[in-house]
């Protein structure tokens, strides 16, 4: 094993002691520097070797890389021991090295908090514990959902926080296989998901009926008023169980000969 090899199984054991955490993230950015999948496996995440998430975050996040954003995650992982999860925290903290990145979850990670990492305790569904996350962050430029995979909390997290999401900032709902998973699926545990394709409590099904908004202005609907998200979304990109959501101006006005102004 060479010295980059030994380096990189030194630091896995050492995962939870501050002065590896730092010896990690200096190593990280040089060895790896914007290449996200090699800081996924550095710090642990499965958001690549098990989803291969990675390549579209780097696909859509690349521009912002280098800009001092504001990122909130919801998930920090390591169900209710402390000292377990903040793998993904540390990887964007490297890959956005003048980012800010905080976190959410259902239990306490303060742990976690270090230089330029927050963490708060709280529900993804409770709208006063969000809306006090964004009241002590700021703006934030891009939000993650890597929380319950629940639909109900997958929905009621969106509803929350993209109206509090920077304009042209980017919203990532990850895990979106679990909207699929409900009686009758061959999964284990309660998902809050169908097996039928048109639920309409489901979060794909939710997610489906956004790509509408896009085109709210085709619309031949006597009296329609366009609702917040036909105003503001102005791009969906759908991967494997992954979505992006793009927030603008969406008015640009009707292609219908006749209708444009």
């Amino acid at each position: 094993m060479n010295l980059s090899g030994n380096l990189k199984a030194w630091l896995r054991r050492h995962v939870s002691d501050p002065q590896s955490r730092a010896l990690k993230y200096h190593y990280g950015r040089f060895r790896h520097g914007r290449d996200l999948s090699g800081l996924a496996r550095l710090f642990g995440t499965d958001k690549d070797a098990s989803h291969f998430y990675t390549q579209h975050y780097h696909h859509h996040f690349r521009a912002l890389r280098l800009r001092p954003i504001n990122l909130l995650e919801i998930g920090i992982g390591g169900y209710e021991d402390p000292q377990q999860g903040g793998h993904s925290l540390r990887m964007w903290k490297a890959y956005f090295p003048s980012g800010r990145i905080n976190g959410i979850d259902l239990y306490d990670k303060a742990p976690h908090q270090e230089a330029r990492i927050r963490t708060f305790a709280g529900s993804q569904a409770d709208e006063a514990f969000l809306k006090r996350v964004i009241g002590e962050i700021g703006t934030p430029d891009i939000i993650i959902d890597d929380g319950s995979h629940r639909s109900e909390h997958v929905i009621a997290s969106f509803r929350i926080l993209f109206p509090l999401l920077a304009p042209n900032g980017i919203y990532a709902i990850e895990d979106l296989q679990t909207s699929y998973w409900g009686t009758g699926s061959t999964s284990t545990g309660d998902w809050d998901g169908s097996t039928d394709l048109n639920a309409p409590h489901t979060s794909m099904n939710f997610l489906k009926s956004l790509v509408d908004s896009l085109n709210y202005e085709e619309f031949s609907i006597q009296g329609y008023a366009p609702n917040y998200f036909d105003r503001h979304i102005v791009g969906m990109h759908f991967y494997h169980n992954l979505a992006f959501i793009q927030k603008g101006r969406n008015d640009e006005g009707s292609n219908v000969m006749g209708k444009r102004s």
